[in-house]
């Protein structure tokens, strides 16, 4: 049993094995029980699901609080709680994506589900290979910090230009590369099908792969941004990696809930904006200003919080008034009203 406490990655394995072991745990009940059945899902049910989620990050930071410490803890909550507002922009692009494809409100959960699988593996070797980097030359933290500055700003004066998905290249490369079905065929990502030239029975894939695949890409260049933000945060794999993936994990269960609603969240961009400049600067104040001296996570976490909080308040003052969007594909305003 030495093994259990041997170090992998600054972090004894044990430690890697309980988080692998609740991931693995509420993925299995989430896709084995709650969703086994293909089936709509309403906005109350929506809510108490993301609630459920929030609560197991946050006993799970509390857990690494008292396990490895408060300055750890806080770089948990603090990444946390950055990849959850930054998944409010994913939750609108994959609504897009949904849109595009034609998906039903009853395929897009475990649709999510197994993009949000990819996202754990995915995001899993580009922090791996993020770690890497830093251990070998920490100067790449200061190209971190910059990308992160450059990017908040241009966030800030970014205007609100639509996502154009027919020019996207990856949607372009399968149709022309792969045989896709024209139809739906339920929750089927690949089907046996008749070519219409030959006769002959062939593979092709479905819709439901096609916004498969574009939502983990989609996932892929949000990731440019988040993952960064956290290393800027911390450069513990463990504290990044989990602090990522318990906030990615909540993210299909709060789409039904948010997809409706997110154009209220239009201003919370600046905050998000302003976050990663505040992060990709203390990077710099630290090391230069405080003689590399440690940031106060504390701070860290204090100014996320109330960025994150301002954001979200005055987005729903500001668009109080404002008319109802349309609902995510597949989903009427009966479907938005029904509570569960």
């Amino acid at each position: 049993m030495d093994f259990l406490f041997m170090d992998w990655l600054g972090t004894p394995a044990w430690f890697w094995l309980a988080f692998i072991s609740l991931v693995a745990a509420l993925t299995a009940f989430d896709l084995g029980i709650l969703h086994k059945q293909d089936r709509e899902m309403g906005i109350g049910e929506s809510l108490k699901l993301s609630a459920f989620y929030i609560g197991v990050a946050m006993l799970f930071g509390a857990w690494v609080w008292y396990a490895r410490g408060p300055e750890p803890g806080m770089q948990y909550f603090t990444g946390f709680f950055i990849e959850k507002a930054l998944s409010i922009d994913n939750v609108f692009v994959i609504s897009l994506i949904f849109s595009y494809f034609a998906i039903p409100a009853k395929y897009q959960y475990r649709a999510l589900l197994w993009g949000i699988i990819a996202v754990i593996v995915l995001r899993g070797l580009m922090i791996a290979g993020g770690a890497a980097l830093v251990q070998q030359a920490y100067w790449v933290l200061y190209l971190f910090a910059a990308f992160l500055i450059f990017t908040g700003i241009r966030m800030f004066f970014a205007g609100d230009e639509p996502v154009d998905l027919e020019k996207n290249p990856a949607i372009r490369f399968i149709s022309t590369h792969m045989r896709v079905t024209r139809e739906q065929h339920g929750e089927r990502f690949f089907v046996r099908t008749t070519d219409s030239r030959t006769g002959k029975m062939v593979t092709a894939a479905t819709p439901l792969f096609l916004a498969l695949v574009v939502i983990n890409l989609a996932d892929l260049v949000f990731a440019v941004d988040s993952v960064p933000a956290i290393f800027a945060i911390t450069t513990d794999t463990f504290i990044v990696y989990t602090s990522n993936i318990m906030a990615i994990l909540g993210l299909r269960a709060l789409y039904f809930a948010l997809a409706a609603m997110v154009h209220r969240f239009h201003y919370l961009k600046y905050a998000l904006a302003a976050i990663l400049v505040f992060i990709g600067v203390k990077i710099f104040v630290a090391d230069f200003v405080l003689d590399g001296g440690k940031f106060p996570p504390a701070v860290s976490l204090g100014v996320t919080l109330t960025l994150i909080a301002a954001g979200i308040g005055y987005s729903l003052w500001k668009t109080k008034d404002e008319p109802e969007k349309d609902w995510p594909a597949g989903m009427s305003s009966e479907d938005v009203a029904r509570s569960d």
